[in-house]
């Protein structure tokens, strides 16, 4: 049969129960909180829960947040062997000039027409946000900033980066250069979780190199809150932004602002952000791993549903107070064909807290179906038909 759409159940869990609120330590109701930041995402990387949102999807200038992009590459290329910590480059007179002492901006001073480690450039952009750091690995690496561009053009896609664009290694002004909130979020993650081992230059307090002591340009790392990563960015038009990860009382928050004021108004909101995010909400597990979320609906087999179920546990963070109805929907494409296999991923829970959504969690088949009979895939085709025909 050639019909097939959307079905999209509906799933009403009300889970604001009292007692649960009040074993909780009160703090700021989260519905009070607000931030002068114009773009903000605030997610619990643990389960995913998204705790605040603004704009998130909105593209900005990257400035210097687009360096994140250029270190995912850097650290692929270590991962799969095609570089190594110490591959070493020469400094250009490009780098020297748009990137180094000359340049006046963020530099960790490579010499010109020098040879620099791998290793000791990843910190130059990791702690310093060097700009000749980033030129250098980028015409080490592909020739030229243009052919690197490319290649984070080509990641970015990969990651599943929908609003961002990258004309260069450094985030110095150029108007291909575009990042969302989101994006960075979800760049974040994947840096601290795809490369611990490279990712832990963040959070690195100094470094020295060539005799020049170069200390961390984030702020928030030195301040004893948490703050592990990652990195900051200024420009004309979008203000200041950063995005930092943050771990404490063995829960990860990925913040991302955007369009702030000042230097201080930037630090300042993003320690708000990360206390509030600590303090103001508590874990509930909707769904054990395994539970029977739905029933989906098989056309041919010989059973006419087959559960799906989680991959793992579905947790979510709340406000400790929280006065909210749960809801959840359950998606997939209507029917699923036979045969089917256990273990598939056929659709997708995404569930809300009131109007705002939380997380999405992908759903899979319990169960595996076979072909049924002739009569049942008779009476299956004209169930369909009745289904679109009604």
């Amino acid at each position: 049969m050639s019909f097939r759409s959307i079905v999209i159940l509906v799933l009403s869990l009300v889970l604001t129960s009292s007692a649960w609120a009040q074993s909780q330590t009160l703090a700021q109701t989260p519905d009070l909180f607000d931030t002068k930041a114009r773009q903000a995402y605030l997610i619990d990387s643990g389960t995913g829960t998204i705790l605040f949102s603004r704009k998130e999807s909105e593209p900005v200038t990257s400035a210097s947040l687009a360096k994140a992009m250029t270190l995912a590459v850097v650290f692929k290329a270590l991962r799969t062997g095609e570089i190594a910590l110490d591959t070493t480059y020469p400094v250009s007179e490009h780098a020297w000039r748009t990137g180094g002492a000359p340049s006046r901006t963020a530099t960790m001073f490579a010499a010109l027409k020098s040879q620099v480690a791998v290793e000791d450039l990843i910190r130059g952009v990791a702690v310093q946000a060097a700009n000749d750091a980033c030129i250098i690995l980028a015409e080490g690496m592909a020739g030229s900033e243009a052919a690197f561009a490319a290649r984070m053009n080509a990641e970015a896609k990969a990651l599943g980066l929908t609003q961002s664009r990258f004309a260069n290694a450094t985030g110095l002004p150029d108007p291909g250069n575009k990042v969302s909130m989101q994006d960075l979020v979800t760049l974040g993650r994947y840096l601290r979780d795809t490369y611990p081992e490279y990712y832990r230059y963040y959070s690195e307090p100094e470094f020295v190199w060539n005799k020049i002591k170069q200390r961390n340009r984030n702020p928030l790392v030195g301040m004893n809150i948490g703050v592990d990563g990652l990195v900051l960015g200024f420009a004309e038009d979008s203000g200041y932004g950063l995005l930092v990860s943050v771990e404490r009382d063995n829960r990860r928050l990925f913040v991302a602002l955007g369009g702030l004021a000042s230097e201080k108004e930037r630090v300042d909101e993003a320690r708000r952000m990360i206390d509030w995010g600590m303090t103001a909400f508590g874990s509930r597990t909707l769904f054990k791993a395994g539970d029977t979320v739905a029933e989906a609906s098989v056309y041919g087999g010989d059973v006419h549903t087959v559960p799906l179920v989680t991959p793992g546990d579905v947790e979510v963070l709340l406000p400790v107070d929280n006065k909210e109805r749960l809801s959840a929907r359950v998606v997939y494409a209507w029917p699923l064909q036979a045969p089917v296999a256990p273990g598939q991923q056929v659709g997708v829970l995404r569930i809300w807290n009131g109007d705002r959504f939380l997380r999405q969690v992908p759903l899979q088949t319990a169960a595996s179906v076979e072909v049924g009979t002739l009569f049942s895939r008779a009476l299956d085709a004209l169930q369909e038909l009745l289904f679109f025909w009604l």
